[in-house]
C-alpha cells in the first residue's frame, strides 16, 4: 500500500485547521487506497497543545489514516537518535539546525521530511495552520487529489492524467517530483498595509525581492504580482498542467514533494526568516524535474499576532531577513542554472554535492565583501529610508533594524553556511531514518 505523509507544522492554536486537514487525509485515503500519515508537528504552548490533542481525539475514525501528534520534546528525542545513528561530526550543531529555538519555516519542514522517511512514506504534502480550503459544490477543494494522482509517476504517464501538458518532450521519462498550487485571499507576506500607506514605498520595498538584472518593465510586473498568489477568484473547476513548475506559482501551504527530492537535499534552516522554505521549489525547476501545477488553491489568511506590538516588529524583522537571504539564494539559483544540467545523476536524482557546492560558492570569507557584492547594504538602506518615510510604528522597525545592522549581515551569511553544512549531513540523516527501529511514534 502506498504510504504518504500529510504534515501540518504549527506554533499557534489551530484546532480547526487540524480537523480540516484530517478531512483531507481521510479523503485521500478513501479515494486512492493510500495509507495517509497525518503528522502534526506542534511547537505551540501547553494550552494550545492540549486543545490540539482534544481536536485529534475527537476526529472520526478514518480507515487508512494514521495520526501522529509530536511536541518539541518528542521531536527532539527522535532527532537525537537519528543524528547519533547518522554519525554526524557535529551532532549538537545539527540538532540546533533541525530544531532551533527561534521560528524556522525550513527546519520544521525538514523535521517532517525525516519523520516521513522514518515512516517509509513516498511523499510529503504540506499544509499551514493559517490557511484553509475553498469549497465547491458544498465540498472542500482538497489539493491532495492532484498530488496523489501525479507524484512519483513518469511524466509520460502523468501526461494522460492532466488537463494539458507544456513539458519539453525530452523530460517525459523523468519522474514527477512536485505537485503544487497557490493560494487565494490575503497576501502571503503581510505587507498590504505598506501599499495602503504609500504605494511608492511599497514598490521600493517589494522591489527588493526581485532578482537584479530584470528589465524595468518586467520588474514592475513582478512587484505587482509579488506575494499575491492566484488572486481572489474562487475555484470553479480543475485545471492541471504538466510542466516545469515556476516557483512563483506555488505556495508551501499547498505542495507535495516526492522523496527523491527531499531525500537528497533539505530546506535552509534559517531562523526568523520568512520564505526560507522555498528552496526545493527552485531546485526542482532548475534541475528540470517535471511537476504538475493545479488550481486547487488554498485560502490564505493572517493571524493577528503579526500585526500588533512585539509581533509586528518580529514579523517585519523576519521580512527584512528574507530580503537579505534572497540575495544569497538568487546567487545560488544562478549557479544551479549555470551547472548546465549537471544537477542530476544518471538515474535522474539530484546530486546533493553539486547543490552544496553552489551554496558554498555563494558566500566568501569576508562578510562586508559579500554585502557589497550581493547588494545587502542596499537592501538595508532602502528598508531604513522606506520605513522612516512611513513613520509611526514603521520608524520603530527602522530603529530596530539599524541597531542590528551588522548582526543581520552576519546572520545572513551564517545561515547560508549552515545550510551548506546541513546538505552535507542530510543523506546520512535520511539513511539513519530508514533503519529499522527508527519509526516515528504517534
Amino acid at each position: 500500500m502506498r504510504r504518504v505523509c500529510l504534515t501540518l507544522p504549527t506554533n499557534r492554536a489551530c484546532a480547526a485547521a487540524i480537523t480540516a486537514v484530517a478531512g483531507e487525509a481521510a479523503h485521500g485515503a478513501r479515494r486512492f487506497g493510500a495509507e495517509v500519515h497525518l503528522l502534526v508537528l506542534d511547537s505551540s504552548g501547553a494550552p494550545e497543545r492540549a486543545a490540539h490533542r482534544a481536536a485529534i481525539a475527537a476526529l472520526p475514525e478514518a480507515p487508512g489514516v494514521v495520526v501522529h501528534h509530536l511536541d518539541e520534546e518528542q521531536q527532539r528525542d527522535f532527532l537525537r537518535k537519528v543524528i547519533v545513528r547518522s554519525g554526524a561530526a557535529e551532532p549538537e550543531r545539527i540538532l540546533r539546525l533541525m530544531l532551533p529555538s527561534g521560528v524556522s519555516y525550513g527546519a520544521c519542514t525538514n523535521r517532517a521530511f525525516l519523520l516521513a522517511e522514518a515512516l517509509d512514506c513516498a511523499s510529503v504534502h504540506r499544509r499551514d495552520s493559517d490557511s484553509g480550503y475553498q469549497t465547491f459544490g458544498g465540498e472542500p477543494v482538497f489539493p491532495l487529489v492532484h498530488e496523489l494522482t501525479a507524484l512519483g509517476r513518469p511524466a509520460a504517464e502523468a501526461a494522460g492524467l492532466v488537463t494539458r501538458s507544456r513539458l519539453d518532450p525530452a523530460l517525459r521519462e523523468r519522474t514527477v517530483a512536485l505537485v503544487g498550487g497557490s493560494f487565494v485571499g490575503e497576501m502571503s507576506v503581510d505587507v498590504a498595509e505598506i501599499h495602503r500607506l504609500d504605494p511608492a514605498v511599497y514598490r521600493d520595498v517589494v522591489g527588493l525581492s526581485v532578482p537584479a538584472g530584470y528589465p524595468e518593465i518586467w520588474r514592475a510586473n513582478l512587484v505587482d504580482e509579488a506575494f499575491r498568489g492566484a488572486g481572489t477568484d474562487p475555484f470553479t473547476g480543475d485545471l492541471t498542467t504538466l510542466t516545469r513548475v515556476a516557483p512563483a506559482r506555488v505556495d508551501m501551504c499547498n505542495i507535495g514533494l516526492h522523496r527523491d527530492v527531499y531525500g537528497r537535499v533539505p530546506l535552509p534552516p534559517a531562523t526568523d526568516t520568512i520564505g526560507s522554505d522555498y528552496f526545493l521549489v527552485h531546485l526542482v525547476h532548475d534541475a528540470a524535474l517535471p511537476g504538475v501545477l493545479h488550481n486547487r488553491h488554498i485560502v490564505n489568511y493572517h493571524t493577528e499576532e503579526r500585526r500588533t506590538g512585539a509581533g509586528f516588529l518580529a514579523y517585519q524583522t523576519r521580512f527584512a531577513k528574507f530580503l537579505l537571504a534572497a540575495r544569497y539564494f538568487d546567487d545560488v539559483y544562478a549557479r544551479l542554472v549555470a551547472t548546465g544540467g549537471r544537477l542530476l545523476d544518471d538515474g535522474g536524482r539530484i546530486l546533493a554535492a553539486t547543490v552544496a557546492a553552489c551554496v558554498r560558492d555563494s558566500y566568501g570569507p569576508d562578510r562586508d565583501a559579500d554585502a557589497e557584492r550581493l547588494g545587502l547594504t542596499e537592501v538595508l538602506d532602502v528598508l531604513d529610508r522606506s520605513y522612516r518615510k512611513l513613520g509611526g510604528r514603521y520608524s520603530a522597525v527602522a530603529d530596530g533594524l539599524a541597531a542590528r545592522r551588522n548582526g543581520l549581515l552576519d546572520e545572513a551569511r551564517a545561515d547560508t553556511a549552515d545550510f551548506a553544512l546541513l546538505i552535507d549531513a542530510w543523506e546520512p540523516l535520511v539513511r539513519a531514518c530508514r533503519n529499522e527501529g527508527f519509526r516515528a511514534d504517534g
